[in-house]
């Protein structure tokens, strides 16, 4: 299992990681990525690789 999460405090709410995510993780929130499904997280880490800002960390529960 693994634990996403995104840093609002850099989010620019591109919606790359929405786009991107194959299993539906991300939702976009008040302008943010919001990791609202982490829990179907494979780590194939898609949004790792779209995100600008590299606000998305990913780690193993």
């Amino acid at each position: 299992m693994y634990m996403v999460s995104v840093n609002a405090a850099t989010c620019d709410g591109c919606e790359e990681c929405v786009n991107v995510c194959p299993q539906g993780v991300f939702q976009l929130t008040d302008k943010k990525s919001d990791p609202y499904q982490t829990s179907e997280c494979v780590f194939c880490e898609s949004c790792l690789g779209v995100c600008p800002t590299n606000s998305i960390t990913i780690t193993e529960m």
